[in-house]
Parts: C-alpha cells; sequence; structure tokens
C-alpha cells in the first residue's frame, strides 16, 4: 500500500469523530435525527477547520443505507463509495476553477434529474465565493427552490464575497479555530495508534504552529515525523520550525528574575547562534510568563504542564506585580519588534525594557552594572507635578528619599529571643515579594528563637493567611538564618504599628511635605501671580 499523509488517513469518516466543532455537529445530528433537514448549507471557516469533511460526512449520512442514529455506518455500499470519492449521487466542484456562468449552468442542468442510486443529490460546492456574479445569478434560482432530491452543500473561507441574496437562502454555520489544546489531543491519539514515538513539548510546538487549522498541523506533524527520522523530539521539531525549545527561554527568564542583565545578553548571544525567529521566542516569553501567573494564584492549573517545576520556581521568584509588567511590556514589544532595526536588537531592547521598568525596589542598579560612581544626594530633589491652565516647566523640590535599610540586619546562624527586632528591616534583608511579602508587612514580630518565629496578624487581614503563602514565609526565614525554625502566625491585634502601616504612614508624611513645598516654591507662586494658574489637586507626587 502506498503511504497516504495523515491528514488524509484520519480525516473524520463520522460526526462523532469530528474535533472541536461541536455546536455545528450537535444542530447537524439533530436535523437529521428528527428529519428536519434544510435544502442548502454554508459553513464558513479558516482552512483546515473541517468544512469540507463534514460536508461529506453530512451527505454520506443522508444517504446511508443502513443509518440507525445520525451517524453513518461506514460500511454500506453508499458510505464506502462517498469515502473512496466514487458516489455518483454526490457532485463535488471547486469554484476556484469553475468560475464562469456556462460552467454554473452545465452543472445545473442535471438537478432536475432524480438520484441514480442515493436518496438525495448532492452538491458540494467549495470555496464557492470564488463564483462570479453571473454565475452567482444562475445559482440563485435553483438554490431558492430545489427539487425535492436535491440537497446544496457550500463551504467558503470569505463569506463576505457572497452576495447577501444567497446567503439568506442558506443555513449557515461558521466553524472555529481549534484551540492548540484540542490539536495537541488529537495528534498524541494519531501518533500513539501509529506507534511513533514522541516528546510532548514538541507536540505542543506542532500544536502551535498549527494556528487553529488541524490540517495544518497534521501536514506538520508528518514533516517532522520525517525530519526525525520516525520520532518526535523537542530539539529537532524547533530546528525545523525555526523556533527556539522552552528550555533556553526559562534559562532567560531566570536571568530576567535575577536582574542579571550580563546573564541576560548572553542567554540572548547563544540563542542567537541557532538564527531563531525572536517573534516566537517571545511569544514563547509570553506563555510561561502567563503560567507563571497563574501558578501563582491558582497552582492546581498548571499542574498538567511538562514544565511545572520551573515555572512554579519562577512564581516564586518573581512578584505578581512584576509578572504582569513584564507580560504588558512582552505584549506591546511583540508589536513593535517589526519596526526594530533588526529581530535580535529588538528583542534585546524588549528584554532590557523589562529590567529598566521594574519598581525602584527590585529595580537593576545600573551605575553598579556599567561600573559608574552613584551621583551624591541633592540637598532638594526634584518632585513631579502639573499646573493649570498652562503648565510650564520649573525646578520643583520633593522630600529627600527614605533612609537606605539597616546595615546592622545580618544573617544570624542561631538566632536568639530579642536578638532581631527590626521586622521591617528583615522583611527588606530576606527580599521578600508579591503575596508573601504582603503577608508579612501585616504581621508584628514577636519570638525569634533557634526553634520558632512568632508572628501576630491583624485579623481583618486574616485573608492573607494562605497555606502557600506562609510556606513561602517560613523557607525565606529558614534560608536567611541558616536554621530549621518553625513559623507560627498568630491572629491578634498588633500592639504596634506593621511595617504596613509604617509604610503608609511614610508615605503620606512624604506626599505632605511635597505639598508643602510645592506651596512654597517661588516658581509655582510666580506662575500663580503672573497667570492666575492653580495646582491642580491630586496631581503632586513625590518622586520616591
Amino acid at each position: 500500500m502506498p503511504y497516504q499523509a495523515l491528514a488524509r488517513k484520519w480525516r473524520p469518516r463520522t460526526f462523532s469523530q469530528i474535533v472541536g466543532q461541536e455546536h455545528v455537529v450537535r444542530a447537524l445530528t439533530h436535523a437529521l435525527e428528527f428529519d428536519r433537514m434544510h435544502h442548502a448549507y454554508l459553513f464558513t471557516g479558516t482552512r483546515g477547520v473541517g468544512k469540507t469533511t463534514i460536508a461529506r460526512i453530512l451527505a454520506k449520512a443522508l444517504n446511508c443505507e443502513d443509518r440507525k442514529t445520525y451517524d453513518p455506518c461506514g460500511e454500506c455500499v453508499v458510505c464506502r463509495e462517498v469515502d473512496e470519492g466514487r458516489f455518483v449521487d454526490l457532485i463535488e466542484v471547486d469554484a476556484a476553477s469553475r468560475t464562469k456562468v456556462e460552467d454554473t449552468r452545465d452543472l445545473l442542468e442535471n438537478v432536475q434529474y432524480a438520484p441514480s442510486q442515493g436518496r438525495y443529490k448532492v452538491y458540494l460546492i467549495d470555496e464557492v465565493h470564488m463564483l462570479s456574479g453571473h454565475s452567482f445569478n444562475a445559482l440563485l434560482k435553483t438554490l431558492e427552490e430545489p427539487p425535492p432530491h436535491i440537497k446544496f452543500l457550500l463551504a467558503t473561507t470569505d463569506p463576505q464575497k457572497i452576495p447577501v441574496t444567497v446567503l439568506s437562502r442558506c443555513l449557515q454555520f461558521n466553524l472555529k479555530r481549534l484551540t492548540p489544546d484540542q490539536i495537541r489531543s488529537q495528534m498524541e491519539e494519531i501518533l500513539r495508534r501509529e506507534e511513533v514515538e514522541f516528546e510532548a513539548n514538541a507536540v505542543k510546538l506542532l500544536a502551535r504552529a498549527a494556528e487553529g487549522s488541524m490540517r495544518d498541523g497534521l501536514s506538520l506533524l508528518d514533516q517532522s515525523i520525517v525530519h526525525g527520522g520516525g520520532r518526535l523530539r523537542e530539539a529537532e521539531v524547533s530546528a525545523m520550525l525555526g523556533t527556539v525549545a522552552r528550555h533556553p527561554v526559562f534559562e532567560l527568564l531566570s536571568a530576567l528574575a535575577g536582574n542579571d542583565a550580563p546573564a541576560l545578553l548572553q542567554h540572548i548571544e547563544q540563542m542567537a547562534e541557532h538564527a531563531p525567529n525572536f517573534a516566537d521566542v517571545l511569544q514563547q516569553i509570553l506563555i510561561i510568563l502567563h503560567h507563571a501567573s497563574l501558578a501563582q494564584w491558582v497552582p492546581e492549573a498548571i499542574k498538567r504542564e511538562d514544565d511545572a517545576d520551573r515555572i512554579l520556581d519562577l512564581a516564586h521568584r518573581i512578584s505578581a506585580e512584576d509578572l504582569q509588567l513584564f507580560y504588558q511590556i512582552g505584549l506591546i514589544g511583540q508589536r513593535d519588534l517589526p519596526l526594530a532595526p533588526d529581530p535580535r536588537s529588538g528583542f534585546e531592547m524588549v528584554m532590557l525594557r523589562m529590567l529598566a521598568f521594574r519598581p525602584a525596589a527590585k529595580s537593576v542598579d545600573i551605575q553598579h552594572t556599567v561600573g559608574a560612581t552613584p551621583p551624591k544626594k541633592a540637598e532638594s530633589p526634584k518632585m513631579a507635578r502639573s499646573v493649570e491652565p498652562n503648565p510650564v516647566s520649573a525646578p520643583i523640590r520633593a522630600e529627600p528619599k527614605p533612609a537606605p535599610i539597616r546595615a546592622d540586619i545580618e544573617p544570624a546562624p542561631t538566632p536568639r529571643t530579642g536578638a532581631t527586632r527590626d521586622w521591617h528591616g528583615l522583611i527588606h534583608a530576606m527580599g521578600l515579594a508579591g503575596l508573601t511579602r504582603e503577608l508579612a508587612n501585616n504581621c508584628i514580630l514577636q519570638d525569634l528563637d533557634e526553634k520558632s518565629c512568632i508572628l501576630a496578624l491583624d485579623p481583618q487581614h486574616g485573608h492573607l493567611r494562605v497555606s502557600r503563602v506562609e510556606a513561602n514565609l517560613e523557607k525565606a526565614l529558614r534560608d536567611y538564618f541558616k536554621s530549621p525554625l518553625k513559623l507560627t502566625i498568630k491572629l491578634e491585634t498588633p500592639g504596634q504599628e506593621t511595617p504596613a502601616l509604617r509604610i503608609q504612614r511614610e508615605k503620606e508624611e512624604r506626599q505632605r511635605t511635597a505639598e508643602i513645598e510645592i506651596e512654597q516654591d517661588e516658581n509655582i507662586r510666580a506662575l500663580k501671580e503672573r497667570f492666575d494658574a492653580r495646582i491642580v489637586p491630586g496631581s503632586t507626587k513625590p518622586l520616591d
């Protein structure tokens, strides 16, 4: 037997084998069960989603000699002949090659004659939008009032080009693009039945590359099996598609999480040696960032992922705010990447932008990176504000930035009671982020020794006590003190100011100081007197 392409070999033969078009299958099967068949159907959708396949199955079901419910039997003479493409009462027409009105008239000359073998004579017109205007006019009358033994099945990828008069005479079904998961599941089933060895990540790459088309996906699968010598490996599929495997992408994100710009550029350099499609690399980064964000809020959502451990590690290392920021920068970068001088430089700028725009507490120390000397603090730093009705740039003062974290907090190998009471500074020293930092900021340190750490949490913030977050905080304490201490959190009203309240108080104080200094600034006063300007309420912000 000659080799048959997977897209043809595994083409669905019954409605129950159709993947991803449940809304269409349900309507057609109910119509068959209750004998409420329309005379004309129009199937629309992108390439490779099953338009012609569903039309053939419907034609087979209409004429099946032994149909019990809605699925054709697949064994009678009619079913076999339809599958083999030689059923005389199924007239398939490629409208792209028969656009002239004479072709349409020749086609319709035999409409009046009864079917030779089946119950219905079925006309399946593919890419019907390619017919000329005169051809549609010739088809219109027959389409509106066909003989009782005639059924029209039309398929198109561009329904906008079909006249409204034709659309109004058909039942229209819009077939959806298939999701990568649906394509992946079908591919894995085919590979198991074909007894082909495969890696799950390789199939995922093919499913994404199919872009919603099952036929395109199976064609890529055929090509990948040949490329891999009878098996599917992620590295080989990536090379064939011109994409990058997930391992280097995780390395990139790991460097990003550690604020390590040199390592980030080194990984991009190594990646560039294989001439990847950087737009695809950025897309994979967005997918992993999305999964990491899901892992922070609903860890169960990524349990089926093959790289679940790596994704969870990223979710612990990168705060929720940073993940959202990285994702947004990546989305905008995807749009701007074609405008860059070359793909690599555009991709590098997107990754460096993720580093540069992180919040100040977690941003890269640029002076340290390039070896420059940090500038001296000004006596009165600038502060942003806006003035109406005539905004004018002018020097503005702001309160100096808060003092740095206390330098006397160092990891203690054997913590003792009362040894560390600056809980606020300890939170900074441990480098907590996200929900873990939020929980710690709303607690007060009551006791700390070699075996235990006791915190008091305000009951109004009790919702922060999530087992995963508590475990993260306990791990951070153990790593910091190099001691297997146990964390205990009590729900009781703290007797002193929590770090969260302290941060809020300092923020309000900076805001009040900024507003006072703006009001007293000589340039602002001059603007008010000369231009009758006023400060927009709420527009004064201290530069933290």
